[in-house]
């Protein structure tokens, strides 16, 4: 009998990678504090939760939720009360030339649904200032800040821009006239980072491995089967590889429990990496499938026909016109 392959998409597999709080604390940390232990998992709460605590209304969770990959909201108790700090990260297959934008759009969508929900407050001017009343907005509110990190997984070096000016042709002299958004962007295949979460060392160190031009892919196995003997790496580390290399695994791999077994899934990626000529119409299934979800989910979540459209183009890397077609067949009639 043939065996049986599963493939595993990179967007779920990561997601469900990233939503255990001790990996996504353990990202932050790395990131923002050097590896220093700051955010601890039991800190953190999905924000997509109806009890979340962070909003008002539920539309302004999933509507967060709907537009980022991964959000969590950090709860800390403090001398001043409860301090909060949103927390996304995004992940990237592909170079976007755009992404300080793009990045910026999705703060800036966070920042305006949590101004909107707290507007809803002053529809009278009771108790309120003039300018408070203009403002939809007392003087003493404030919102929670987001901090988003963008985790790039491709192949080539990142060579777009990480910051607002870098993508602007700015006149000499003007430079500091001109506000920046900076990314926080970390590329999978070569970084600096200080993990103290096991699974999170394993899966850089692994997709290194991948991701490494400089060497082949049968090097590439080999040292990802000996390092994974090596440190028993888990089984959910080792499907988010095997998703993020958009390659077949084994169904027995998923129910096997570990041991030298799972060590073998490796050699089911490669082995199917290694075929590029897939047959097209799997290829072509998969996308279809994908692009069913991204468009179900929008309409769920009541995003504009914009918002769905570009989520299409970029997770799927469509044109204007693929990303239309699959938006007409999968849209509510």
């Amino acid at each position: 009998m043939a065996k049986t392959k599963r493939r595993l998409r990179p967007d779920v597999v990561l997601k469900n990678y990233w939503r255990d709080n001790g990996r996504f604390a353990d990202l932050f940390n790395a990131v923002l504090f050097g590896g220093k232990q700051e955010i601890r998992a039991e800190e953190l709460e999905d924000v997509d939760t109806e009890n979340s605590g962070v909003t008002e209304h539920r539309e302004y969770a999933e509507g967060m939720a709907a537009a980022r990959d991964n959000i969590k909201v950090r709860k800390l108790s403090g001398a001043h009360g409860m301090e909060l700090v949103l927390l996304g990260n995004e992940g990237q297959e592909h170079i976007h030339y755009a992404m300080p934008m793009r990045i910026m759009g999705y703060d800036y969508g966070s920042y305006k649904k949590q101004y909107d929900s707290n507007a809803i407050k002053y529809r009278k001017k009771t108790g309120m200032s003039e300018d408070e009343y203009l403002s939809r907005m007392k003087k003493e509110d404030k919102f929670i800040p987001v901090i988003t990190i963008v985790i790039y997984y491709g192949e080539k070096p990142w060579d777009g821009a990480i910051s607002l000016h870098g993508m602007l042709k700015i006149p000499a002299g003007l430079n500091k006239y001109v506000n920046d958004y900076r990314v926080l962007l970390i590329e999978a295949r070569k970084h600096d980072l200080v993990f103290q979460n096991t699974d999170n060392i394993d899966l850089f160190k692994l997709l290194g491995f991948f991701l490494d031009g400089n060497i082949s892919k049968k090097e590439a196995r080999e040292k990802a089967i000996a390092y994974s003997r090596e440190h028993e790496t888990d089984k959910s580390v080792i499907m988010t590889v095997a998703g993020v290399a958009n390659s077949g695994i084994e169904e027995s791999f998923f129910t096997k429990g570990g041991g030298t077994g799972m060590y073998a899934a490796f050699e089911e990626v490669w082995q199917e990496g290694e075929k590029k000529g897939i047959e097209k119409g799997i290829e072509k299934g998969i996308e279809k499938g994908k692009a069913e979800e991204i468009v179900e989910s929008g309409f769920e979540f009541q995003l504009s026909e914009e918002d769905i459209m570009e989520r299409l183009q970029r997770k799927l890397s469509l044109s204007v016109q693929e990303a239309t077609q699959y938006f007409q067949q999968f849209k509510p009639s």
